[in-house]
């Protein structure tokens, strides 16, 4: 379960302080799918940002069950993201030089398994993805819908707890787009995740469980 208290994100812009998220206190209990929606520039991707441990807030405290993120050593924070927080962006974020299953073995870097370990992994989790025939295809030899793919393979191939999405289908046509989803959804239900999505587009957050709003830093419920 994630739990935020009064959290506030502030940094310094063009030499004036913005502040990015204005005292959220929010509950996010273990195995929810949640979407983020709000105008750019809102504290989405901040938001999201504190989710994963990639940012500290400036006050308040972020915990994921019994960890408390905000105050926690670099060291420690590093190996929380590495094993139970998988991460899907817009952008793919593949390295292109590396075929689909050298990029989602590259997930597995910091856990120190054995080359074999992280081979049969990583085909496991292309398989999960429906590209188990793709392992050795590079990036460019692939769809955005399946680079894509490969991206929520690398996500889930350590098999975190946590799967944030930062507009995982905002690249996609809507037919992909759809497909995506369903992917995200199935994955979401048979591994039991809490799966976090931003999207703009409200055709996918319709599709989860519960819907927030952020705007100027401030988040409320969408009904």
């Amino acid at each position: 379960m994630y739990l935020l208290k009064n959290v506030t994100k502030s940094y310094d812009q063009s030499k004036r302080r913005v502040t990015a998220l204005s005292d959220v206190t929010l509950e996010i209990p273990t195995g929810q799918m949640v979407a983020i929606q709000g105008p750019t520039g809102g504290g989405k991707s901040t938001l999201l940002q504190m989710l994963g441990a990639l940012e500290r807030p400036t006050s308040g405290t972020v915990s994921l069950g019994d960890a408390e993120l905000s105050s926690m050593a670099d060291a420690r924070l590093a190996g929380i993201r590495a094993k139970e927080i998988g991460f899907v962006f817009q952008g793919f974020n593949l390295i292109p030089t590396l075929t689909a299953q050298e990029n989602v073995e590259t997930a597995l870097a910091p856990m120190r398994l054995s080359a074999t370990e992280r081979a049969s992994r990583a085909r496991k989790a292309l398989e999960s993805v429906g590209l188990g025939d793709r392992g050795n295809h590079r990036p460019a030899e692939l769809s955005g819908g399946q680079q894509q793919r490969v991206a929520i393979a690398r996500a889930i191939v350590k098999n975190p707890a946590v799967l944030l999405a930062d507009e995982p289908t905002g690249n996609l046509d809507e037919e992909t787009r759809d497909e995506i989803m369903e992917l995200l959804e199935g994955l979401w239900r048979d591994q039991g995740l809490t799966l976090i999505l931003v999207t703009h587009d409200s055709a996918v957050a319709k599709r989860a469980q519960r819907r927030l709003h952020i705007k100027q830093g401030k988040v409320t419920e969408k009904k």
